[in-house]
């Protein structure tokens, strides 16, 4: 029979807020599943479909779903009579009576492995449980079946429920490696166990989005190649899976993508939701399009879509991210007034530049066709007037914190407080971001203050908010004082750091040399059982690369490369190459950026600037010229109309920065590669970079002023630097220092057989 879990499973959303948990949860191989030897039995469905690539999958989907409230996953089938030996007789028992504990002891004790129904119905609520032991024990099992090759006796259902319980606590990984697996072996996972997985993965960072837009895109396939829409019922995306896929376009800011996925919903009889169009809301914040805001808004309205507070909170968030606090500004006062009339306020509130941006025939007309004639029609009312709530008041109030409004902050705290609508009470999110305003402005005491404050009148702080105050105090180098709010953290209030706290005591230490205290936290985080982020790897490579210690540095990155919950990216290898540059260890940081392009990542414009200063305080002006060859054909531009090569191993463009074109500048000056000198303050001027004329002129008195003067050369001699006289008098005409170049046009012509090593 099929087990079903005791419960009904928690929807995607509510996975998808839980806070993530250090990943301590190993990262295994991916799984390998199975089909069992034997015949599907008659309780089983077996449909094949053919696929453009002749290849043929099976889906077996259980007719026997005991509770309309479990995940009705497609499932392997499993026979229907009682466990042959009283062990397994007796762990079903428990199972069935919900004595998870118990069965678990009972599995531990078991020599062979239990029947299919009871390790699926283990698996399952061991999942359910959502703990952190209750995961271990369900991936012990896992491991336990792949190797004795006995996957195949797990079914869907259980399968899925670790992958959900796997994502609510953030092993997104591990989580993706059940799906995927799922659906290699012929499974087809339920719509609520893979659409968790991509809202989460929507939301990560680094190439979460993409990995989410991967997978939403294997399942969508795999359920595409059914015919029979009964099988796939369980499987075929909703609503949420849809909003998860569109977050993650919106995340990257892809709008071609979001439109595709837009238009597609109604294929699977998607309805589009208030969620959607919040998400559409975030997509023009990123795409820089503020003009479109309010026809999001009038489009829910026309549809009928009920609207809720989110709507608002992300219209007034998209316009303080966009620095447009006035515009947030009136949208709260016409709440507190009880107005409808949001979409006029919105449109009258646009300037003419952004009017003039409607309807430019751009990808958002597909998505909000009403911007096109929005000078014909009014603006709609809302279906009824909204109040403004304290998380509306503390977004304005980040918008006053960023704009460095210290006392407009503190202000709206004051006013919050007076509301006679207790939904307007500030909370711990609003004395935080008052707390965060003070400690930006260095008021550390005030902080204080306010934080003692929150104690008084029962609004009780949480890490996040201390990690601000540490922050703090690591930005004005109290370290002492910050390890002193660490300990008042645990010991008094008892709330525990988490990997975010101790980064930011991390960098603290570096702030003030102490690569020994940077290692000390590391290590004593680690042994509270919490797991670094790339971001620790990061700063503490860092702390020992500022420190004179790239070797420790590198140590650091080998263990990073090692842990399976991080990856490594480019500012991780640049921070590597940083250390040894920093003493002039040339030829080791060439050797780990060739490491580097191997591993699938191309030297940017820190790796070159960290070189290039490498390459200064070594006194190697010939690795200069071998470096700016490279920087410039990195910033060569195309001519129009030339095919690009889209192959991998093709590095991108690059972008200098005055850092990088200023060191090899001055390399080039000191050393009298004056040709190159020019080519390089040419490059900084097409970028808009105002080279610095007064140093070069004063490099060039101080170093080069009787180079070219002396009496005593001799002819031979005089002949054979003709060709660098040439390009200092024409260095010399651009700083406007005498040259033979004065009252006359000039122009620095290249002669035959005039090379890069000419100017050595």
């Amino acid at each position: 029979m099929n087990a079903p879990p005791p419960q009904s499973l928690p929807s995607p959303s509510s996975s998808s807020s839980s806070s993530s948990a250090s990943n301590s949860f190993p990262l295994t191989q991916t799984l390998s599943l199975h089909w069992p030897s034997r015949p599907p039995s008659s309780s089983t469905i077996t449909t094949t479909t053919t696929s453009k690539s002749s290849r043929h999958y099976s889906v077996r989907t259980a007719t026997d779903h005991t509770s309309p409230t479990d995940l009705s996953l497609s499932s392997l089938p499993t026979t229907s009579t009682e466990p042959a030996n009283s062990l397994d007789q007796r762990l079903l028992a428990l199972l069935r009576q919900r004595k998870t504990e118990e069965a678990w002891i009972a599995y531990t004790q078991c020599t062979q492995l239990p029947c299919p129904t009871c390790l699926s119905r283990l698996v399952s609520q061991l999942s359910y449980l959502n703990t952190d032991v209750g995961l271990t024990r369900a991936q012990s099992i896992i491991n336990r079946l792949r190797q004795e090759r006995q996957l195949h006796r797990l079914d869907a259902n259980s399968l899925g429920l670790l992958a959900v319980a796997a994502t609510k606590f953030g092993r997104t990984l591990y989580a993706t490696s059940i799906i995927k697996s799922m659906l290699r072996s012929g499974y087809l996972p339920h719509v609520k166990a893979w659409s968790a997985v991509v809202s989460r993965l929507a939301a990560s960072g680094d190439d979460g989005p993409n990995e989410a837009l991967k997978l939403f895109s294997l399942v969508t396939r795999r359920v595409r190649r059914f015919a029979d829409p009964t099988i796939i019922a369980d499987s075929r995306p909703d609503t949420a899976a849809y909003n998860a896929a569109l977050n993650a376009c919106a995340n990257l800011g892809d709008t071609n993508r979001f439109v595709q996925l837009f238009d597609e919903m109604p294929e699977f009889g998607v309805e589009r939701d208030v969620l959607t169009y919040n998400i559409m809301i975030k997509l023009c914040a990123r795409a820089d399009r503020k003009d479109l805001l309010v026809f999001v808004l009038e489009t829910i309205v026309e549809k009928g879509i009920p609207l809720c507070m989110t709507t608002l909170h992300s219209l007034v968030a998209a316009y303080v991210g966009f620095g447009d606090l006035e515009t947030a500004e009136n949208i709260v006062q016409a709440m507190r007034e009880g107005s409808r009339d949001l979409c006029r306020i919105l449109r009258e509130n646009s300037t003419q530049e952004e009017r003039d941006r409607e309807g430019d025939g751009s990808l958002f007309v597909k998505l909000l066709p009403n911007c096109i004639e929005s000078g014909n029609s009014e603006p709609p009312l809302l279906p009824k007037a909204f109040a403004p709530d304290s998380r509306m008041y503390t977004t304005l109030m980040k918008g006053y914190m960023k704009a460095g409004r210290v006392t407009d902050t503190v202000r709206m705290l004051e006013a919050m407080r007076r509301q006679d609508d207790s939904a307007s009470h500030p909370d711990h999110v609003s004395y935080t971001t008052v707390i965060s305003a003070l400690v930006k402005a260095g008021l550390m005491d005030r902080a204080c203050q306010v934080l003692a404050e929150m104690t008084l009148i029962g609004v009780p702080a949480n890490r996040v908010t201390y990690n601000v105050l540490l922050k703090g105090y690591c930005q004005q180098l109290k370290i002492d004082r910050a390890k002193e709010l660490l300990r008042e953290m645990t010991d008094v209030t008892g709330i525990e750091p988490d990997v975010v706290s101790y980064n930011i005591l991390i960098d603290g230490c570096i702030l003030v040399d102490d690569s020994a205290g940077a290692l000390a936290f590391f290590n004593e985080m680690r042994a509270r059982g919490i797991g670094p982020t790339k971001i620790s790897y990061t700063t503490l490579m860092k702390a020992f690369a500022l420190s004179g210690q790239p070797k420790l540095a590198n140590k650091v990155f080998d263990e990073m490369l090692n842990d399976a919950r991080v990856k490594a990216d480019v500012i991780a290898w640049n921070m590597l190459i940083e250390g040894y540059c920093r003493l002039g260890l040339i030829e080791e940081a060439k050797k780990i950026i060739e490491k580097m392009k191997e591993n699938g990542f191309y030297p940017d414009v820190v790796t070159y600037g960290s070189l290039a200063n490498g390459i200064s305080l070594a006194r190697k002006p010939g690795e200069a010229l071998l470096l700016w060859n490279e920087v410039k054909e990195r910033c060569r531009v195309k001519k129009e109309g030339e095919s690009s090569d889209s192959s991998s191993s093709t590095p991108p463009p690059l972008k200098p920065d005055e850092g990088l074109l200023d060191t090899l500048a001055d390399i080039c000056v000191r050393a009298a590669f004056f040709r190159k000198a020019l080519e390089i303050v040419a490059c900084m001027e097409e970028y808009g970079i105002p080279p610095n004329k007064t140093k070069y002129t004063r490099i060039y008195v101080e170093m080069h002023s009787r180079m070219f003067t002396s009496k005593h050369a001799s002819k031979a001699r005089q002949d054979r630097r003709s060709e660098r006289k040439r390009a200092a008098e024409a260095f010399k005409f651009w700083l406007g220092l005498p040259n033979s170049y004065y009252g006359s046009e000039w122009r620095l012509e290249p002669i035959d057989g005039d090379h890069d090593v000419s100017e050595f």
